[in-house]
């Protein structure tokens, strides 16, 4: 039987600003060997110089998006700061990738997952943090690339998003990024049907 007839798995991952989850994912996709797949999200804003369609998002005008969002094409959108910018998932961009057997994986805040949830309960959900308050203030402020009023804002969401942890599956502390990678491998190769092996090395 061929391997593109096994069904995908939907995965969401979420953790506040500066918990490392981005850098976390990249890993993820390099190096574990399930058929992980990241789900590309649309955006009304315009692309940056080097950003390509398709690969990056799927740059769409406010009245496409909105054209969508109304016939509810989307499993979940959202109005980042107030500032007329949208961010969603696409159900077409997810479908596709489950329907050819992979690993959907949507990286999406707290808001947005429960949203997805909503309509795809089944999702396995893992929330990555750094362990406290305290550490992701740390980190946040280390990064030196933002004014303190910016890095509170990003702490009053991160102490919501925090508060929530609760709604997903599993809770994975971010310290050491190689072992988080592996423990997040691991996990999600228990949801797997067959052993492999975690590293594509």
């Amino acid at each position: 039987m061929s391997q593109m007839t096994n069904p995908g798995r939907l995965i969401i991952i979420s953790g506040p600003s500066g918990s490392g989850k981005s850098t976390v994912v990249q890993r993820l996709l390099a190096e574990c060997q399930l058929p992980l797949e990241l789900s590309v999200s649309a955006t009304t804003r315009s692309p940056r110089p080097g950003e390509v369609d398709g690969k990056d998002y799927h740059f769409l005008s406010h009245e496409s998006f909105t054209q969508k969002r109304e016939a509810g094409e989307f499993l979940e959108a959202k109005e980042v700061f107030g500032l007329g910018t949208w961010y969603g998932t696409l159900r077409s961009v997810v479908s596709a990738g489950l329907n050819q057997g992979k690993w959907v994986i949507l990286e999406i805040d707290v808001q947005g997952a429960l949203v997805v949830l909503r309509d795809q309960p089944q999702a396995i959900t893992i929330f990555v943090h750094p362990g406290s308050m305290e550490e992701l203030e740390n980190r946040l402020r280390k990064r030196g690339t933002e004014s303190p009023e910016a890095i509170q804002r990003r702490l009053d969401v991160a102490d919501q998003e925090m508060a929530l942890k609760g709604h997903y599956t599993h809770e994975i502390i971010n310290q050491e990024i190689n072992n988080t990678v592996h423990q997040l491998c691991t996990l999600l190769t228990q949801y797997h049907g067959e052993t492999i092996p975690c590293s594509k090395n």
